[in-house]
């Protein structure tokens, strides 16, 4: 009766709902009930109090790099996500232009968006369809689906958020160039690519046919590539190779009438890379029988016929074409261009953002990737407030003692300060005041201070468009909103000296790891972290090591590598599929 009279207390304890006791005898196999009549409840529980909080809805409208990256790190359980994309997949466009010439297959650098976003725990909604337009104010996204109309339902929807990460890329920038969206093609996309491929095999099946003249079939198989950049030479030696190594084997009547040429507006190829890449570079693609011709600018493209002016003597010169490759840069879409309209950036080129990836003058929207770039923010801008915030003794000078009590914020703050010690071989952050102390003494007055700071700013860069950059970006991203009410209460960013206190995260520092540039024949030039320069074949086969490495999932790695091994042994396929 003990252990009854110790029941009856814990449940009396609790009146405001109905008790039910059952206990089971094991070794009689009887049943004891207890119960106890409900009482009337002082404070009625609300069908509101029993439901979970409604989690904030994250929308991400793209599944490039830097959606992807973004969506593979995030933590879902805080979030409701939702994703929008044209494409139901992800595909890894640096090898683009191996898809152009059948060194590797479409479908093994295509990831379906499906099998990335079902491997998250929790649920990730995604719909496939084209953002058309963004209304900040009042948070929502229009939407279209690109999917065949006959079927039943409107393809037309909209989505509300909390918060927006745009990261929908950039389209091809063709600086208004008469002729080129008609007679160009592009590569941007997977589609791009085999359009190419198709287009290469169509110059050589028409090159063969009996009635056509000799000038007919060179114009056929001049092959024009605009831009000397990574993509337009990296397209170039993939072409080549394609045409040299297989294409002589099938079409042996016409090898010796196929043209390549790479036209650049610039002085050199390759600019963007160090200067020992750029001389290899050219060096190897004249070696190789591809024409560079430097310091040209194109001025239209017909159906056959691309018009181009020389910049040292302003002559205007045409060269017949069979295809033309156009690679010269990107711009922004349409719809991130109306976006910037509404949100006061509409004298811009580009979508910008502050160093935590947020768009500036609009709430809880983020964006990275190819369609944005990073604002930073100028030291010269706040040094009167970082000179406040470390004279402590309010004496107008500054010790190194005080200084180096903001070093380690103004570093994170401004990483431009740190590029500048780099390009001036200074060791610390303090030796930027040495040479202007006053008085003798190891400290600095504010005229000082700013003259000291005056060449910082002059280190800051914009980040290239590039796979890299959006995969970092989005890894940040997701770092930021998994730590989001953690850095709301103990915030990790540095010290905002304006207004006091600190920033909730740390700002994006991208990590520069290298570049490639593989130049065909089985040979690559590289650029690596900390100024080193490698070329050749060993270069090759680091680009493969690597390339296969960085494949988003173990299927495309290993259809990667497969294709690899299959143009090495059957060569490339010339089906015009």
């Amino acid at each position: 009766m003990r252990y009854f009279s110790c029941f009856s207390k814990i449940l009396h304890g609790h009146p405001d709902s109905t008790k039910l006791l059952l206990l089971c005898s094991i070794s009689s196999g009887g049943l004891i009930a207890y119960a106890d009549s409900p009482v009337e409840s002082k404070t009625p529980v609300s069908a509101q109090d029993c439901t979970e909080p409604r989690k904030k809805r994250l929308l991400v409208l793209g599944t490039g790099w830097g959606g992807t990256s973004f969506l593979k790190h995030l933590d879902i359980s805080n979030y409701d996500v939702q994703v929008v994309s044209p494409r139901n997949y992800f595909a890894f466009t640096p090898l683009l232009p191996s898809v152009t010439c059948g060194t590797v297959e479409a479908r093994s650098i295509v990831e379906p968006v499906r099998n990335i976003i079902k491997k998250r725990n929790g649920e990730i909604k995604f719909w496939e369809a084209e953002c058309l337009s963004i209304d900040p104010v009042n948070k929502k996204v229009f939407c279209r689906s690109n999917i065949d109309e006959s079927l039943a339902g409107s393809n037309e929807f909209s989505l509300e958020y909390d918060f927006l990460v745009i990261t929908i890329g950039a389209k091809v920038n063709t600086f208004n160039t008469p002729g080129v969206l008609e007679n160009c093609h592009f590569l941007k996309e997977v589609e791009d690519a085999q359009r190419i491929r198709r287009t290469v095999m169509d110059c050589f099946e028409k090159a063969v046919l009996p009635n056509l003249t000799e000038e007919e079939r060179k114009m056929n198989l001049h092959f024009v590539i605009v831009g000397g950049g990574p993509t337009g030479i990296e397209f170039a030696a993939e072409l080549h190779d394609f045409v040299h190594e297989d294409l002589v084997k099938i079409y042996p009547s016409v090898k010796d009438l196929v043209r390549i040429t790479v036209i650049q507006s610039g002085d050199h190829i390759l600019n963007t890379f160090d200067e020992r890449i750029s001389m290899f570079a050219e060096h190897k693609l004249q070696r190789d029988g591809i024409e560079v011709l430097t310091g040209r600018r194109v001025m239209s493209v017909s159906d056959r016929m691309i018009n181009m002016r020389m910049k040292a003597t302003g002559v205007d010169v045409s060269m017949p074409h069979g295809m033309v490759v156009w690679s010269t840069g990107i711009g922004v879409r349409p719809v991130v261009k109306d976006f910037m309209e509404q949100i006061g950036q509409g004298n811009r080129r580009v979508l910008a953002t502050d160093e935590w990836l947020r768009v500036k003058g609009c709430d809880d929207v983020y964006a990275l990737g190819d369609c944005a770039t990073v604002d930073q923010k100028k030291i010269v801008e706040d040094i009167a407030e970082i000179f406040k915030a470390a004279d402590l003794d309010n004496s107008g000078t500054l010790t190194i003692e005080e200084f180096q009590n903001v070093i380690e914020d103004i570093v994170v703050r401004y990483p431009q300060v740190e590029l500048y010690l780099k390009s001036k071989h200074l060791a610390q952050v303090t030796d930027l005041l040495k040479d202007k102390y006053v008085n003798n003494r190891e400290e600095v007055d504010i005229e000082g201070f700013k003259l000291a700071l005056s060449l910082v700013d002059k280190q800051t860069k914009s980040l290239p468009a590039t796979a890299q950059v959006a995969s970092q970006q989005g890894a940040y991203l997701s770092r930021c909103f998994n730590i989001r009410e953690r850095c709301l209460q103990k915030p990790e960013g540095p010290r905002k000296f304006r207004s006091g206190g600190r920033h909730e995260f740390l700002p994006f520092r991208y990590r520069h790891l290298g570049q490639f540039a593989p130049l065909g024949g089985e040979q690559a030039a590289a650029e690596l972290p900390g100024d080193w320069v490698s070329m050749g074949r060993s270069t090759q086969w680091l680009w493969y090591s690597i390339y296969a490495s960085k494949q988003v999932s173990w299927r495309t790695r290993f259809l990667v590598i497969g294709d690899w091994m299959r143009r090495y042994i059957f060569g490339r396929d010339s089906s015009r599929i």
